[in-house]
């Protein structure tokens, strides 16, 4: 099949961009959507013009690097699939596609379609780990955890950090990546020690770089391709309550 892409193109964070327009000719519906783009990269760059500079690590919906905007939603909309996984099966002959970079404040693009996410990381830097020192590995059964708590800390643990619910969030929240990092160790015994103030600090990291508030769009939930609930927002929330008191 034949497709026609708007492609977001930006030379640099200062730089104006814009969409250009190209031809995705003789599209197999076996291939991935990044297949697909890297196609059109070949033709790109043997007729010298500058190939579309997008983010990608493994290609197996693990990572979440491949941080798109599909024709309006974050990693194009199909249930618990990222832009790696996503198959041009879903598309027809002649669709016109849109591929933006993530949109949120705390996002500067870099080029094309990547942008920077480091403040995710400083919000992981500012309490997403047990500091304490582990030594050797532990023995499993050292310390017994239930096997509900287990479940939900590993439900909350599924997050990759991507930023598609950033992305999809009209007011450009964390409040779902930050609640995941806090719901996870929370539950723990191993996280409880310092739950209290890792909550305020990443909820203070989040404010600090740029992330806007929650309103409850659930939007965040809809285009998380882990499927990520907002039940760990209400976590997070009842956890800086608790902090506050102590």
């Amino acid at each position: 099949m034949n497709l026609i892409l708007h492609v977001w193109r930006q030379k640099g964070p200062k730089e104006p961009g814009k969409l250009e327009q190209y031809e995705a000719k003789n599209v197999s519906p076996d291939q991935s959507f990044l297949e697909m783009l890297d196609e059109v990269n070949d033709t790109l760059i043997k007729t010298g013009k500058d190939p579309i500079v997008f983010d990608h690590d493994c290609r197996e919906g693990i990572c979440g690097m491949c941080s798109q905007v599909i024709n309006g939603v974050p990693h194009g909309g199909q249930e618990r699939t990222t832009v790696c996984q996503l198959h041009m099966r879903k598309f027809k002959d002649g669709d016109a596609i849109y591929i933006e970079p993530w949109r949120a404040l705390a996002f500067p693009i870099i080029k094309d379609l990547i942008v920077d996410r480091s403040a995710m990381e400083r919000i992981i830097q500012a309490g997403g780990y047990t500091s304490c020192h582990t030594g050797g590995v532990a023995d499993g059964n050292a310390i017994l955890v239930p096997k509900p708590v287990a479940d939900y800390a590993m439900d909350a643990a599924e997050c990759i950090g991507c930023g598609a619910c950033i992305a999809a969030c009209p007011n450009g929240s964390a409040m779902l990546f930050t609640s995941a990092k806090v719901a996870q160790l929370a539950s723990l015994p191993q996280g409880q020690a310092e739950a209290a103030e890792r909550v305020c600090n990443m909820t203070d990291a989040m404010q600090a770089n740029g992330f806007g508030n929650c309103s409850n769009h659930y939007e965040c939930q809809a285009a998380c391709p882990k499927g990520i609930s907002v039940k760990f927002i209400a976590k997070l929330n009842r956890e800086y309550q608790k902090a506050l008191f102590k």
